[in-house]
Order: C-alpha cells, then sequence, then structure tokens
C-alpha cells in the first residue's frame, strides 16, 4: 500500500504552493470584475447569521445533491437542551427523471414530500421547510436561487437560468 501511495505524497513546498493558487483562484471568484473567468466560483448568500442554541420546534429539510434525495424532519427542543431529533427518508431520483424535464423532477420530490408527511403523520401541519440544492446557483435572495449549471449527472431541460424554489413552490402547490 505504501508503495502505490507515496506517489500521492507532496512536499510542503507544492502544498504551500497549490494553497496560495487556491486561494489567488477564491480571490478571483469574490472580485466583480475577474468572477466571470475565476475557476473557483465565489456566489453570495444572503445567509446572515448561524444558529445560536435558542431555536426550538419543527422543520423540514430536502437535501437534492445526487442520485438520491432526501427529507428530514428535525425537532429541536428548546429550553436550553439543544437537542436535535430527526427523522428522514432517502428517495432514489431515477435516470429519466434526473434526464427529463426539470417540472418532472420538481412534481417527483413534490410526491416524495407528500410520502413522507403522510409517513410521519404530519400532512396537514405547516412548517417550515429548508431546501438543500447543490448545484452551482445564483442566489438573489434567502429564498430565491437561479440555477447556473447542472452538474452530477443531471441535465434536466427548463430549469437552467430559472429560479429552483419557485420550481419547488409550484410543484407543492400543484401536488397540493
Amino acid at each position: 500500500v505504501d508503495k502505490y501511495l507515496h506517489q500521492f505524497h507532496l512536499s510542503d513546498k507544492t502544498l504551500m504552493e497549490l494553497s496560495m493558487r487556491f486561494r489567488r483562484e477564491m480571490d478571483k471568484g469574490l472580485c466583480r470584475d475577474t468572477n466571470p473567468t475565476a475557476a473557483v466560483k465565489m456566489l453570495p448568500t444572503y445567509v446572515r447569521s448561524t444558529p445560536d442554541g435558542t431555536e426550538q420546534g419543527e422543520f423540514l429539510a430536502l437535501d437534492l445533491g445526487g442520485s438520491n434525495f432526501r427529507i428530514l424532519l428535525v425537532k429541536v427542543k428548546g429550553n436550553g437542551d439543544q437537542k436535535v431529533e430527526m427523522e428522514s427518508q432517502i428517495y432514489d431520483i431515477p435516470d429519466l427523471v434526473m434526464r427529463g424535464s426539470g417540472s418532472d423532477l420538481f412534481d417527483h420530490i413534490a410526491d416524495c414530500l407528500a410520502n413522507f408527511l403522510e409517513k410521519m403523520g404530519i400532512k396537514n401541519k405547516k412548517l417550515p421547510l429548508g431546501f438543500t440544492f447543490s448545484f452551482p446557483c445564483l442566489q438573489t435572495k434567502l429564498d430565491e436561487s437561479v440555477l447556473i449549471s447542472w452538474t452530477k449527472g443531471f441535465r434536466l431541460s427548463g430549469v437552467e437560468g430559472n429560479d429552483v424554489v419557485s420550481l419547488l413552490r409550484k410543484s407543492i402547490k400543484k401536488r397540493g
């Protein structure tokens, strides 16, 4: 094993050079003038704070980032306990859906969400929802994000250049 791993060993000098090059590309990505040509895109976010421990309640989380799609029910206990309980379900994204139309994908997500809510017995409960959409997007507001391009084998029509949050909302509304 060492014989094969040895070829992946980098000297401290090489690591420093890589680190400096990466930092330069991040700086290029942060600059408005050089962002379009930067190898590392640095896109703004509208999340202004991180949890401080006072949060409580029930939340839904959707996580789409590959061939699987995950839905979570997160219960955050208050009273200083900072106890978090999670229930989750993983759903497949069929190949046909990964390469079909955007509306097919978001309809599939809405169907999975309806299935999960039914399974958890919270079908009629209104809960805050977070959506992790792990593809390059230009976020224009906290709840608005325009897909720049598909990656990870996804090739869906009608999504690039559009707000994925509004597409999700449309499918959820259509699903009821």
